[in-house]
């Protein structure tokens, strides 16, 4: 059955309780507190304004929810952004992150509308797998200077992360003692708070904590408000000059952002529907996801997508409805006007244990080495390889090329389920008694060869190899194991007629399944071989060759005799 585009929200309202609304509002406003800290992480760790990621958790979040195609999830910015949007601002500058998310926005809102939600399963696990795992460190190297207190040498680039390891190799100079202690003992809390208790955010704890020792302790350690000018204005909607060459420009990174933002949010789904009991609208999702990322970046805000621990946080503390996540954001954006001002006080290796929290949640080590050692040579590839792409060079080339390694993969694995297989002969002087018994006695003029597989252009030359003796009058070919062809392959079966044809040989075709016959008479070879030749069976194929073998041998008499 084609599943339905609409939005959850309406079917919310069918029966919905004040009870549920309490529960939904609850779980609302504590996921916003979760998403407070967080959201002001990944911004600064994305190369924008801490007010950037507020933003996204506000706007995308409150349109994501309200259009979703899931009951329970919430959106905003996540860390398999960072990398990315912190490289297309250095490059490109904001307006070039706008056009980009917005473009990513109206390719997920296509996906959706054509109902690509299902085809996001084609991306193989390895490769979702190993550029996680990469983001992961990304966002470490990334996070290291503001964790050691390290001051990059100026002039020295650092947008890609090997630069960003070759700067903080170059200013360990300037390492300061007073962060490491503040990063420690934050990252101390992040590890410790879950252990205690669950109700009370770790990442709120550590914020708390790292502006009380900076605030009250002799610690001389960069702050959010030192580095950046904190702002506690709403969102303005703003529309970038935008030309030609900028579109062009932007489009490799707008592709990688939708695809990004599908898989993070059709997964964060999943995880989801297994936590309720429900099943979600894919591309109801695709279509919220794209119009999240227009919104969000129109107003001032970074890509956005499903995420994962914010969504879990709201199914457990009793969220049930979009109205949680339309909360969320609207809580989000109280916060913003009444308390933003003091998110200056945060300390930077405060945000830096944030992060290396956030990378070690995310980064699915365990599933990683599990893969290494259990998975078949060909997936360890893709998967190690997608891996160092995405920290040496990006997530572009790492999809990219990690995808034509797996395709290329696939159709070699492919290739070799496909075999071809000549009969013998009862005459053979190489098969042993017991063959020879189940042999099936047939004249020496027909020739059968038995293919079992898929047809398709890796293994079209299969066809050639099939070998017509001297003696051959009648070739038969058993398709009964052959359920998919192609035109790389037809072409060749069309070549093998020819061949047939030219030498007075009659081509049978034996239990040839609907998507080759179809194949086939589209192009017309079915015409053209005979639909006399065309035998639902071997029986039937074989009684047909020894019928045309009599006929030919009493014409070749006939012959003789005159």
């Amino acid at each position: 059955m084609k599943e339905k585009i609409k939005p959850m929200l309406l079917d919310t309202f069918k029966g919905y309780s004040g009870k549920q609304f309490a529960k939904d509002f609850v779980a609302g406003i504590i996921v916003a507190i979760i998403a407070l800290p967080l959201s002001i992480a990944l911004a600064l760790a994305s190369g924008v304004g801490p007010e950037q990621g507020i933003y996204t958790a506000i706007v995308a979040g409150f349109v994501i929810s309200a259009l979703g195609g899931s009951h329970v999830q919430i959106a905003g910015p996540t860390a398999a952004f960072a990398t990315i949007v912190a490289g297309i601002v250095a490059r490109d500058g904001m307006e070039g992150l706008i056009v980009s998310t917005v473009l990513a926005g109206v390719i997920l809102v296509v996906m959706g509308l054509f109902r690509f939600g299902g085809l996001i399963k084609f991306i193989p696990f390895t490769i979702t797998t190993g550029f996680t795992a990469g983001i992961a460190v990304t966002i470490v190297i990334g996070q290291l200077k503001d964790f050691f207190g390290v001051t990059y040498p100026e002039g020295m680039p650092t947008i890609e992360t090997v630069e960003k390891i070759e700067a903080f190799a170059a200013g360990i100079g300037t390492f300061n003692p007073h962060a490491l202690i503040v990063g420690a003992v934050c990252l101390a809390v992040l590890i410790i708070m879950p252990k205690i208790t669950e109700k009370i955010p770790g990442s709120l704890v550590a914020v708390i904590v790292g502006i009380l020792m900076v605030k009250f302790l002799p610690l001389e350690v960069n702050t959010i408000g030192d580095l950046y000018t904190i702002s506690s204005k709403l969102p303005s909607f703003n529309i970038p000059g935008v030309d030609f060459g900028m579109i062009r420009n932007a489009l490799p990174n707008a592709f990688t952002i939708a695809i990004l933002a599908a898989i993070e949010s059709l997964l964060s789904c999943v995880v989801a529907d297994g936590m309720v009991g429900e099943k979600h609208r894919s591309n109801t999702e695709l279509i919220a996801q794209g119009a999240g990322n227009i919104a969000s970046a129109l107003f001032g805000g970074i890509p956005a997508t499903g995420a994962i621990a914010r969504t879990a946080a709201n199914v457990k503390n009793g969220g049930r409805s979009p109205i949680s996540g339309m909360v969320h954001a609207v809580t989000l954006l109280l916060i913003l006007v009444v308390l933003m001002p003091y998110a200056g006080w945060i300390p930077m290796p405060t945000i830096a244990a944030i992060l290396f929290m956030v990378a070690y949640n995310m980064c699915q080590w365990r599933t990683f080495v599990n893969l290494i050692k259990t998975a078949p040579k060909s997936d360890i590839l893709v998967l190690v390889l997608t891996f160092v792409l995405t920290v040496v060079f990006d997530l572009v080339v790492a999809i990219e090329i990690g995808m034509l390694l797996a395709c290329l993969l696939f159709i070699k694995r492919m290739s070799g389920e496909t075999e071809l297989k000549s009969w013998h002969y009862t005459g053979e002087k190489n098969l042993e008694e017991a063959e020879r018994a189940r042999l099936r006695e047939i004249s020496e003029c027909i020739r059968v060869y038995e293919i079992t597989g898929p047809l398709f252009f890796g293994v079209s030359d299969l066809i050639g190899r099939i070998v017509i003796k001297k003696m051959t009058r009648i070739l038969i070919i058993r398709m009964r194991s052959v359920n998919s062809l192609d035109i790389t392959a037809l072409n060749a079966l069309n070549a093998l007629y020819e061949k047939c044809s030219k030498k007075g040989i009659t081509l049978i075709l034996s239990h040839v399944n609907e998507q080759p016959m179809h194949v086939m008479g589209k192009a017309g070879l079915t015409e053209r071989i005979g639909a006399e030749n065309l035998c639902p069976n071997i029986d039937a194929a074989i009684e047909r060759a020894e019928m045309l073998a009599k006929q030919e041998a009493a014409s070749a008499e006939e012959a003789a005799e005159a």
